[in-house]
C-alpha cells in the first residue's frame, strides 16, 4: 500500500491558482495586504510557506525536488498578479522569495503615497445612496488599509469622518452624536445612525397622501368615487 502524500507533494495538484486565491493583484488597487494573507495562508496549507519566508532551503545545487517546488510556487506568484505588476516583478533565474520581495518591496516602498491616497478618500467621502451599513463598511475599509500602512486612524477623527459624508436627512443624529457624553465609539456612533435609518424609513411609509384638487378642476358626473374621496377629506 502506497503511502499518503504529504501537502508538499500535493501542491503539484494545484494546476489553477485562480481557483484557491480569488484575487488578482493591482499595483493601484489597495489590495496587497487581502492578496498577501490569501497567498501565505495557501502556501502555509501546501507546506510550501519556507519558499517565501526563506526559512526552506536548497540542501544542494543538485536539489531537485526543492527546485520543482520553489518553480511551482513562482508560477503561483506570477499567475495572480495583473499585467503590469507581472511586467515590472519578471526577473529570470530568481526564486520564488525574490520575485516575492520585488512585489513587496512595489507596494512597501510606495507606502507614503497610498497612506495620502487612502487618507483623502476616507476623508472626501460621503455616503451617495449606500445605506448606512454600505457607507461604514467602506469607511471601515479604508481604516484598515491604512492601519496596515502604518497610518492608523483615531477613534474619534473616524466619527467625524462618518458624520461629515451624511445627507442632511441625518442632521439630527449627527447632532445628537455630536453632543453625547462620552464621544462615541464608531461602533456606537454606527448604532445610532443605524436606529436613525430605520425611524426615517418608518415613517416615510406610513406618511398620508393627501389628494388635491384644483379649485379650477370640476369633477365629471363620471368620477363619483373622487367627488366621495374629496367629501371625506373635508
Amino acid at each position: 500500500m502506497a503511502a499518503p502524500q504529504s501537502p508538499y507533494e500535493h501542491a503539484f495538484g494545484v494546476t489553477n491558482i485562480k481557483s484557491h486565491i480569488r484575487l488578482i493583484l493591482y499595483l493601484d488597487d489597495h489590495n496587497y495586504d487581502a492578496w498577501r494573507e490569501l497567498f501565505l495562508t495557501h502556501c502555509l496549507t501546501f507546506d510550501v510557506l519556507g519558499h517565501i519566508d526563506g526559512t526552506l532551503r536548497p540542501t544542494n545545487a543538485n536539489d531537485a525536488a526543492w527546485y520543482k517546488h520553489d518553480g511551482l510556487v513562482k508560477l503561483w506568484i506570477y499567475g495572480t498578479l495583473a499585467p503590469d505588476l507581472f511586467r515590472s516583478s519578471f526577473k529570470t533565474g530568481r526564486t520564488s522569495r525574490d520575485v516575492w520581495i520585488r512585489v513587496e518591496n512595489q507596494f512597501r516602498n510606495n507606502k507614503e503615497v497610498r497612506a495620502i491616497q487612502l487618507d483623502n478618500e476616507l476623508r472626501t467621502m460621503v455616503i451617495g445612496d449606500r445605506s448606512i451599513q454600505e457607507y461604514c463598511q467602506k469607511i471601515k475599509s479604508l481604516v484598515d488599509l491604512l492601519t496596515n500602512v502604518e497610518a492608523p486612524v483615531n477613534e474619534r477623527h473616524l466619527v467625524m469622518y462618518m458624520l461629515n459624508g451624511l445627507n442632511e436627512k441625518f442632521d439630527y443624529i449627527i447632532n445628537v452624536i455630536k453632543h453625547k457624553d462620552p464621544f462615541p465609539t464608531f461602533e456606537i456612533a454606527k448604532s445610532m445612525l443605524e436606529l436613525e435609518e430605520s425611524r426615517l424609513k418608518k415613517t416615510n411609509v406610513s406618511s398620508p397622501r393627501i389628494l388635491i384638487i384644483r379649485p379650477q378642476q370640476r369633477l365629471s358626473p363620471s368620477q363619483p368615487h373622487l367627488r366621495n374621496l374629496v367629501l371625506h377629506l373635508q
